[in-house]
């Protein structure tokens, strides 16, 4: 109240910036996003060929990890370049999921502080207009003023220091989750080329076999 009705939109930002660490904070959990044991256990299944469309629904919905290797076994068949670009499609996709509201994070760190100044020099502009009307009969009534307009300022940092540390500190998790799931999917990937190769040099190894026997 001290502060003016300068001191709305930051107690507004205040709010948004809360719910959405709360909301990153849930939603950025570790086991959320890369559940544990979750690759080894689809490779396994890679290699079994313990694969459906039940496995890769239930798989896809799971985590954004599970998304990005139910993406590459839904076209392991295919050559591996084309594979890749479909992990590299999915992981921008799973990426901006991840990144939701982090720009709205970022965007108050950003006007916390020009919505402090804001409200600091409308304060000091009413007052110093009052001073102007009424004279400076009493100097102790202008020192509370500018301390009264200067509470926009403490306010608006109070809530932009939090917001751009909360914003670099999910900006790094993301991209520490990006780079574990290019390696799991990387690591899936080769499994699948390996299983591939050794397909195909199986009929040779027949037709080879039944070339020998024949002679």
């Amino acid at each position: 109240m001290a502060g003016g009705w300068a001191m709305t939109p930051i107690l507004i930002c205040s709010a948004v910036a809360l719910a959405i660490v709360l909301e990153r904070c849930w939603t950025l959990r570790r086991n959320s996003v890369l559940p544990r044991g979750l690759s080894q256990e689809v490779r396994e299944w890679a290699r079994s060929d313990q694969l459906d469309p039940v496995h890769l629904e239930k798989l896809s919905t799971g985590s954004p990890l599970g998304e990005l290797l139910a993406a590459t076994l839904a076209v392991r068949t295919r050559p591996r370049e084309l594979i890749k670009e479909r992990i590299e499609d999915t992981g921008r996709h799973v990426v901006h999921r991840m990144e939701r509201y982090l720009n709205t994070l970022g965007t108050i760190a950003l006007i916390g502080p020009l919505l402090g100044l804001f409200g600091t020099v409308i304060g000091l502009i009413r007052m110093f207009m009052q001073v102007m009307v009424g004279g400076m009969a009493d100097p102790t009534k202008m020192a509370g003023g500018i301390g009264e307009a200067l509470i926009c300022t403490a306010a608006g940092l109070t809530v932009a220091i939090p917001a751009y540390v909360l914003h670099r500190y999910f900006r790094s998790k993301v991209e520490g989750y990006c780079v574990e799931m290019e390696k799991q999917a990387t690591l899936l990937l080769d499994d699948l080329t390996f299983s591939a190769l050794v397909a195909t040099s199986r009929p040779r190894h027949a037709a080879v076999a039944g070339d020998k026997t024949s002679a």
